[in-house]
């Protein structure tokens, strides 16, 4: 069955008031805080220490794990933890865990040198993505089942808020620390400022959690199905629990989309090629251009953080005007086209003024295909398997390019940096002949997100 609730105005800006949209920014922060320590960050630490490109783009692999959470998403979804779960409740056990994991990896990565043992520090970036990667899904799945479907807009937008000065604090913030200490004491005070998202979990409560009508229905096939074979005991318990989990938000995706679900995850997995692809060889650009860290700090992080949020907002508004289809469109044009900005930055070089138009180009694009994209990803899932899906969807999302982004530092190396943008700039093609076939075949605009009873 389809819900269309209307927005309740009688809460206004009180809405924000909402201890658990308040939690929302921390856990948002929370959240924020690794992604540009095991990427952006990470790369400008060690190529300032001399690391070489080709080894900075292999170690882009460690943010694969982004890419891939879709496989154990269904475990954090389903499995309690031992002991953590009966204290806290499932979400927020398998959020402490993983905040846990992160603070002490990157403690680790702070007391260990890159230039004396590379791979000890890879494999605490590699647990760092992973510990990342799995408070993503929990957080996810607890912002939806926390609040009632009309205080989700504000969940989300807390959460972003949060995450974005997480994001300011890892990329900004890590910079300015190494340029004047070390990169020790920004990778230590990193993994302190995780005490934010563990702090934030002891306190929260654990959301109470029904399921609908039109779920049990569903998974009612699941035991039908066992009745008639010769499952028993054990079997038929791990069997229920694994189709249940597993297979049910996928059949759902693929049962209600048909053929035309290739199609969709498809355009998922090519949308943002571009931008990742060229992405971790932005920091390692720079530098090798000529800038200073703080001017990376100032222009490409922080002043690039209010271009993408200005992006954000903008596409907010477009979608609201234009619907999904054209600005979907439109911003598959646009994000191959700014990776030329920066082909043409090469050309000039460090000259301030490019490299702020650079970030205005790239960043606004960016944060317009956020916007759109996150809304467009919303209406596709089902709201009884939000976690799962929008797993998948997160997953699919990065996973191609990140898996490409290893073999750029290869190829800036041996190409030049005007011939590795242009060459970026490519990858942006199939997603603009995707999504011309998306509109024709499956119209985002007409797309409606199944709900709950």
């Amino acid at each position: 069955m389809i819900h269309y609730t209307a927005h309740p105005t009688r809460e206004g800006w009180k809405v924000y008031l909402k201890p658990r949209v308040i939690g929302m920014l921390f856990l948002g922060f929370s959240a924020g805080l690794p992604l540009l320590l095991v990427g952006g960050t990470f790369s400008a630490w060690l190529r300032d220490l001399g690391i070489e490109l080709a080894a900075i783009g292999f170690l882009s692999w460690v943010g694969m794990a982004h890419s891939i959470k879709v496989l154990w998403a269904p475990l954090i979804d389903r499995a309690p933890l031992p002991l953590l779960s009966r204290l806290l409740g499932r979400r927020r056990a398998w959020m402490l865990l993983a905040q846990l994991v992160i603070a002490g990896a990157l403690l680790g990565m702070a007391l260990t040198d890159p230039r004396e043992n590379l791979t000890l520090v890879a494999l605490w970036a590699v647990l760092a993505a992973f510990g990342s990667a799995t408070q993503d899904v929990a957080i996810d799945a607890y912002r939806v089942e926390a609040e009632a479907r009309h205080r989700q807009a504000a969940m989300a937008a807390t959460y972003v808020t949060g995450y974005r000065v997480a994001v300011l604090a890892a990329g900004a913030g890590a910079l300015h620390l190494a340029s004047v200490d070390s990169w020790t004491l920004a990778y230590g005070s990193m993994a302190a400022l995780m005490g934010i998202g563990v702090l934030t979990t002891l306190i929260i409560a654990e959301p109470a959690v029904s399921v609908s009508s039109a779920t049990q229905h569903f998974e009612q096939r699941v035991t039908d199905y066992l009745e008639g074979t010769s499952h028993a005991g054990w079997q038929r318990t791990a069997t229920a629990w694994f189709i249940g989990a597993i297979v049910c938000p996928f059949a759902e995706f693929f049962q209600r989309y048909g053929r035309t679900a290739l199609l969709i995850l498809a355009f998922v997995a090519t949308f943002r090629i571009s931008d990742i692809f060229m992405g971790v060889m932005a920091n390692p650009f720079y530098l090798d251009l000529g800038f200073t860290k703080a001017q990376i700090a100032n222009i490409a992080a922080a002043f690039g953080l209010g271009m993408t949020l200005l992006g954000a907002a903008l596409g907010g508004l477009l979608v609201a005007r234009f619907g999904i289809a054209r600005i979907l469109l439109l911003t598959a044009f646009m994000a191959p086209i700014t990776n030329l900005m920066f082909a043409w930055l090469a050309f000039i070089g460090p000259q301030t003024y490019g490299l702020i138009l650079a970030i205005i180009a790239d960043n606004v694009t960016g944060g317009l295909a956020i916007s759109v994209f996150i809304a467009y990803l919303s209406s596709l899932t089902n709201t009884a398997y939000t976690a799962t899906q929008y797993a998948l969807f997160s997953s699919l999302m990065t996973l191609p390019g990140q898996f490409a982004a290893g073999f750029t530092g290869v190829m800036a190396a041996s190409m030049g940096w005007i011939p590795f943008f242009m060459t970026t700039a490519l990858t942006g093609v199939p997603a603009i002949v995707l999504a011309a076939l998306l509109i024709r075949h499956a119209h985002p605009d007409r797309t409606r997100r199944p709900g709950i009873d």
